[in-house]
């Protein structure tokens, strides 16, 4: 029998991902045979509940679509419940490279949340424009916040040790960019600490990226709005607890 508190639980959150799904369990599986997949099928209504298991995945599925934050909650809550002690998040449409995963939690060894960061000197990864500059401005107030320098707080492809599971449980926004900055936000003023390792991203599989020209102006002003709801609500709650 697994002991869960020495594996690793892959968390990959998919919404209609019929077409990549099943491709990036079958990479997770052959990066480690050890790894345990959950793919939290979040209210799909396309085949990725079907492809997921038939890939060899444990399969959540949720009633309606709540977003990455509402299913990566699922996902922690079902790593606790199952005793793990590190938890990484794999998006389903293959851009995270489960050949990195490795790297990712090996940063657990050094603080609480692992963060495999892009414009960390591996892999070509490029972003320009308003999208860019919001990428830019996020990492460098986030950098002050957790008092270590991050270059990519936006990233999705992270790990989490057992004090990061507990609070992301307790607390994991599901409103936009919850799941990545109002979640740090919370986690380093609640006191876990964070750790980047650089990976290279890749391209989706299939499907089209979300922003475009105009996405990426309205990402700029969406993410700084969002981070500053997320520290005056970090400072709230820490003030709470103090």
């Amino acid at each position: 029998m697994v002991n869960a508190e020495d594996s690793v639980l892959v968390i990959v959150p998919a919404w209609n991902e019929e077409a990549n799904v099943a491709e990036t369990v079958r990479e997770i599986r052959s990066a480690n045979a050890g790894y345990d997949v959950v793919v939290v099928d979040d209210g799909s209504t396309d085949g990725t509940r079907v492809a997921a298991e038939a890939a060899g995945a444990t399969v959540l599925s949720l009633p309606f679509n709540m977003g990455v934050g509402g299913a990566m909650k699922t996902g922690f809550t079902y790593a606790q419940r199952h005793g793990y002690a590190r938890a990484v998040q794999v998006d389903a449409d293959g851009q995270h490279n489960p050949a990195d995963i490795a790297r990712v939690v090996a940063g657990l060894g050094e603080a609480d949340i692992s963060i495999g960061a892009r414009f960390a000197e591996v892999g070509t990864y490029d972003a320009r424009g308003p999208r860019r500059w919001a990428m830019v401005f996020l990492a460098s107030v986030l950098s002050r916040v957790a008092r270590v320098r991050l270059t990519d707080v936006t990233s999705g492809f992270r790990a989490a040790g057992p004090r990061a599971i507990d609070q992301y449980v307790e607390y994991y926004p599901a409103e936009y960019l919850g799941d990545t900055i109002d979640s740090l936000v919370a986690a380093v003023h609640a006191g876990l600490t964070v750790v980047q390792v650089p990976v290279a991203m890749r391209p989706r599989r299939y499907g089209r990226p979300s922003q475009g020209a105009i996405g990426s102006t309205i990402y700029l002003f969406r993410s700084v709005f969002a981070l500053g709801l997320a520290l005056m609500r970090g400072g709230l709650t820490k003030d709470l607890r103090s």
